[in-house]
């Protein structure tokens, strides 16, 4: 089992997710993140499914996906894609803490978006491994709540997904 990632071109309309989601769920497949957004074409989105699985899994996924009818294209990002994600976390905010948290903050080149006397919501982007580096940085302080967007990838080099 292997962590992959893949890109979807779909029509812009409604319903379009449900469709391709439901697949995944129909055959018992777990997606660890998704996003989804509207491309430099507003006719389009892209998705982007993050999942575990192995050679024959990703086939058959991309192989029934290719079948829906919203669907443009297909691709697994295989070589080493751009990833980042983004994180809003909000820490306990006090006296004794805080110049610790600030610091990590600016370590991580986070920012704080929003600054109580008893919490710090902290904006965060960048690889996932740094996600959780930050994430487990900040247990020890309290963290309240937070709220992570998934992967958003794209292939290196030139060209587009949906011109190739």
């Amino acid at each position: 089992m292997s962590k992959f990632v893949i890109a979807v071109y779909v029509d812009n309309k409604a319903g379009v997710l449900t469709r391709v989601t439901s697949m995944f769920t129909r055959r018992g497949f777990n997606i660890d993140a998704l996003t989804v957004g509207e491309t430099e074409n507003p006719d389009y989105s892209r998705i982007t499914i993050t999942l575990d699985g192995d050679d024959y899994m990703r086939q058959m996924m991309i192989n029934q996906m290719k079948k829906l009818y919203n669907v443009k294209k297909v691709e697994v990002l295989d070589d080493a894609p751009i990833t980042r994600e983004l994180m809003l976390i909000k820490v306990k905010n006090n006296r004794e803490t805080r110049s610790d948290v600030l610091d990590a903050t600016n370590v991580y080149r986070a920012k704080v978006i929003d600054y109580t006397a008893t919490e710090l919501c902290i904006e965060i982007t960048g690889d996932p491994t740094k996600i959780d580096a930050f994430v487990k940085l900040m247990e020890p302080y309290g963290i309240l709540e937070m709220c992570r967007t998934g992967i958003v990838a794209l292939e290196r080099g030139a060209g587009t997904l949906l011109n190739k």
